[in-house]
C-alpha cells in the first residue's frame, strides 16, 4: 500500500486560502435526536454558507491556485454541489467556469449553477457521461479539469473540516461521514487519524451505490454498472484508485444504507434538528437507525454535507408534516 497523498500543512494552508463564509460552521449536539437514536449526536453543519454544500472549501484552494498561476477557465463535471461550488469560488477570481451535468441532475442544483454564473452543459447519461463530456471538452480548449476527490486539493479543502473537528475531540468519539467520491472522507479521516487517532471514522454509502465501500472492503477496485439511490451526491460507479488507497489509510470501517433509511434520516433531520437536507447528508443518521446498537453509548458527530434540494421532491419524500412541525 503506497503512503497517503494528504498532507497535514498543506490542509493548514488550505485553510488559509478559503474564504472565511466557508470555514468554522456550526457544531453542536442535539439532544432530540439523542432521544430518537439512543446515542449523543452533534451536528456538523456544512450548509451554512453560500452554496450549500461542504464542496467550497475545496473549490477555493482550486480557484486560488488556479488565479495565482494565471489561468483563467475551468470545466468540472458535477451532480450539482461541485459546479456550485467551482462556479462561485471562480466568479469571484474571474475563472470562466463551465460545469457538465447529467440531464438527470436535480434541477434546483442546476438553476443554481447557471445563476452563479457558470455555464452549463447537460448530457445524457449518469453522472460517469458527464465526467467524459468534461475530460473532452478540458483537452478540447486546453483548460483546467477539475476532479473532485482525484484532485488532492478538493480532499485538502474538505480536510480543513477535519481540522475544526479535531479542535473539539475528545468530546465525541465517532464521526460519520458521506462517502460518494471520497474527497469528504478521506480529507476528514486523515486529519482526525493525524491529531485525534482515538475517534472512530465510518463512511456511508447508499446500498444503491455501493462502489467505493465494495472497494474499500476487498482492499481493491470494484466497479458497479448502476447506481440507484436518490443520493445524486454520492452516487458515482468507478472509484479512483489514488482515493481507495486514501480511504484504505483513514476509514475504520464503510457501512451501506438503505433507501427507506436514508428517507427517514431526512424527515428526522427535518423533526428533530429544523433541518432540510439533500439525501446524502442523512446518510451518517441512517447509518444511527440501522445498527443503534453499534453506537449506542456513544457521542457521534454527523456530518450534514448538504442541503441542496428540490423542494417538490423533497416534500414528496419526507411526507406531511408531523405535529412537530405543525
Amino acid at each position: 500500500m503506497q503512503e497517503t497523498r494528504l498532507d497535514l500543512a498543506r490542509v493548514r494552508a488550505a485553510r488559509r486560502m478559503i474564504d472565511p463564509v466557508f470555514l468554522d460552521t456550526p457544531l453542536y449536539p442535539c439532544e432530540a435526536l439523542e432521544a430518537v437514536l439512543g446515542c449523543a449526536v452533534s451536528v456538523k453543519l456544512e450548509t451554512a454558507n453560500p452554496v450549500r454544500s461542504f464542496k467550497g472549501r475545496g473549490t477555493e484552494v482550486v480557484a486560488t491556485l488556479l488565479a495565482d498561476r494565471g489561468e483563467r477557465a475551468a470545466v468540472c463535471a458535477s451532480a450539482g454541489n461541485l459546479g456550485q461550488a467551482l462556479a462561485w469560488s471562480g466568479r469571484g477570481r474571474g475563472l470562466d467556469v463551465t460545469v457538465v451535468a447529467s440531464r438527470a441532475a436535480t434541477r434546483a442544483k442546476l438553476d443554481r449553477v447557471r445563476a452563479l454564473g457558470a455555464r452549463l452543459e447537460l448530457v445524457d447519461g449518469d453522472h460517469e457521461a458527464a465526467r467524459e463530456r468534461a475530460a473532452a471538452l478540458a483537452r478540447e480548449h486546453g483548460i483546467r479539469l477539475v476532479e473532485d476527490s482525484l484532485d488532492i486539493e478538493t480532499c485538502e479543502g474538505a480536510a480543513t473540516i477535519g481540522l475544526e473537528l479535531a479542535a473539539q475531540a475528545p468530546q465525541f468519539d465517532t464521526v460519520l461521514i458521506a462517502l460518494g467520491g471520497g474527497a469528504l472522507a478521506t480529507g476528514v479521516g486523515h486529519v482526525l487519524k493525524s491529531l485525534a487517532p482515538g475517534v472512530e471514522v465510518v463512511c456511508v454509502q447508499p446500498l444503491g451505490a455501493p462502489a467505493l465501500t465494495l472497494s474499500w472492503r476487498e482492499r481493491r477496485i470494484v466497479t458497479t454498472g448502476t447506481a440507484r439511490t436518490i443520493a445524486d451526491g454520492v452516487a458515482g460507479r468507478h472509484p479512483i484508485p489514488a482515493v481507495l488507497n486514501d480511504l484504505l489509510l483513514t476509514a475504520d470501517d464503510a457501512v451501506l444504507v438503505r433507501e427507506d433509511s436514508i428517507i427517514a434520516g431526512m424527515r428526522l433531520l427535518l423533526d428533530h434538528a429544523g433541518l432540510v437536507v439533500e439525501p446524502s447528508a442523512a446518510l451518517g443518521v441512517a447509518a444511527l437507525l440501522e445498527d443503534p446498537e453499534r453506537f449506542a453509548g456513544r457521542h457521534v458527530v454527523t456530518i450534514v454535507c448538504g442541503s441542496n434540494v428540490d423542494v417538490n421532491v423533497y416534500r414528496r419524500w419526507v411526507g406531511p408534516a408531523s405535529p412537530e412541525r405543525s
